[in-house]
């Protein structure tokens, strides 16, 4: 008892009217966000993606000044299969007022470690034709990655990932982590290869996606005859139904060795998780991740030579609740903490 009293009066003479923060780890964080005493209330201000100061682009004549990092949104659901409404995505996930600022796994605080903005949106010439739009999406990308800036992207439906990756690996194909309950790596049909179910196989014959370096995690669902071209191009697809036996930590070892240490792109479409933690998305399919396990998996890549990244498919209004959107800026969050220790970005500082 009366070691308690003791312990009870040491933690209120340390603690009791002090803002202080002792530990070296905490207070290097805090010390970056508290100002004066406080830090921005989360509801507050202009909404922007995971709480980055905005910075307008004129894209005819695009200044990017000192970013490491461009968060730009992608408001387009032209190619969409099924269910529309991805194009109110990006506004969204902006909506979401919590994430962040400190990653305590990855011991970051990325809007604070590095130089990062939200952008805005990609200018569109027409919100009715899906290939200009595409050339729209792939002359603004271009412009950010010229500058030397990574392009961190928010759709949309995953067609947008096509002219992405075109601006992306335009200098050599790159490689990609690819987490989605689709390899969307089908053909043409309706008469055109433009729609979200055919991306990382255009990417391929373009030449600027290297498919033996090319791993997609999560494929489920009763599409698995359109993606061949996965197969026979070299790419290693991991089932949903294999996650539980292969487990988290292996599924990441093996994402590793595949891409290695070159520039490596990765793409998270909101459908990979299970419709119990996203229904709001345009293709749902049950059986997928759950967001803990996304977590994990995206953590796993710490390191990796990460040169872009998007988020795609969150279609708010099938979700009353709002768990895809918080979801999908979760991931977003994640992925802009991962930059904070990729060597495109750290080699760059």
């Amino acid at each position: 008892m009366v070691e308690l009293k003791k312990h009870l009066e040491d933690l209120r003479r340390k603690f009791g009217d002090s803002a202080q923060f002792f530990d070296p780890r905490f207070r290097r964080v805090a010390e970056k966000i508290f100002k004066g005493g406080t830090r921005a209330a989360p509801y507050s201000g202009i909404s922007t993606f995971a709480g980055l100061p905005y910075k307008a682009v004129n894209f005819a004549a695009p200044d990017f000044a000192d970013l490491q990092v461009a968060a730009i949104g992608i408001p387009m659901d032209l190619g969409v299969s099924n269910r529309p409404g991805s194009r109110f995505g990006p506004r969204a996930v902006r909506s979401i007022e919590r994430i962040g600022p400190y990653n305590h796994v990855l011991d970051c605080a990325p809007a604070y470690d590095l130089r990062a903005a939200d952008i805005g949106d990609i200018p569109f010439g027409s919100r009715y034709r899906l290939e200009q739009c595409h050339d729209n999406i792939e002359a603004a990308i271009r412009k950010i990655v010229e500058a030397g800036v990574i392009p961190l992207s928010v759709g949309g439906d995953h067609s947008i990932t096509h002219p992405i990756l075109k601006s992306v690996g335009a200098k050599e194909p790159i490689g990609l982590i690819h987490i989605d309950a689709h390899c969307d790596t089908g053909g043409p049909f309706d008469q055109t290869k433009f729609h979200h179910g055919g991306p990382m196989r255009n990417a391929v014959l373009d030449g600027v996606l290297d498919p033996t370096r090319t791993i997609q995690i999560g494929i489920r669902g009763p599409s698995e005859y359109l993606w061949e071209f996965s197969y026979e191009s070299g790419m290693t697809v991991i089932h949903a139904e294999e996650i539980n036996a292969m487990g988290i930590p292996a599924i990441i070892e093996k994402a590793r060795q595949i891409v290695g240490d070159g520039p490596t792109y990765l793409s998270f479409d909101v459908d990979s998780l299970d419709p119990a933690f996203a229904p709001g998305t345009g293709t749902p399919e049950i059986g997928g991740l759950t967001s803990r396990e996304a977590l994990e998996l995206l953590r796993g890549f710490k390191g990796l030579n990460l040169v872009g990244g998007d988020v795609v498919e969150v279609a708010p209004q099938y979700d009353s609740t709002t768990n895809t959107a918080q979801a999908g800026a979760q991931v977003l969050f994640e992925i802009l903490s991962l930059l904070v220790f990729s060597p495109a970005v750290t080699d760059r500082k």
